[in-house]
């Protein structure tokens, strides 16, 4: 059973930054992809980035430059640093774990987190 656990969230006037943290325990696959979410109020939930098994990463292209993930396997941690916040980057933000096709489909991931919110203000 994979666990993933978000922190990180927080709120932030706009054009600051913050890191976001994704716990995953020792069932996570090594060969899965990992992923990071959002969803917004009254929106559906959008992918904001992938990063394989074999290092490689996909970034929505709204969101290149200003967002970057990274792995630690040492800490079972994926980390998303998100820089130059924008009033409409608020949301809840998701860590997800899965094998599926699209990187940026909701159902492509089989294991979720719990989310943490981002308010940019």
């Amino acid at each position: 059973h994979v666990q993933l656990v978000e922190s990180g969230g927080g709120s932030v006037q706009a054009g600051g930054s913050l890191r976001l943290s994704c716990a995953f325990d020792a069932y996570t696959p090594a060969n899965v992809r990992m992923a990071w979410f959002r969803q917004a109020p009254g929106k559906e939930r959008e992918g904001v980035v992938s990063f394989a098994s074999d290092g490689s990463s996909i970034y929505a292209n709204s969101l290149k430059g200003r967002f970057s993930i990274s792995r630690d396997n040492a800490k079972n941690t994926v980390y998303l640093q998100m820089n130059g916040l924008q009033v409409w980057d608020t949301g809840m933000y998701y860590c997800a774990a899965g094998c599926g096709g699209g990187w940026d489909q909701t159902l492509s991931y089989a294991y979720w987190g719990q989310g943490t919110q981002v308010t940019v203000s």
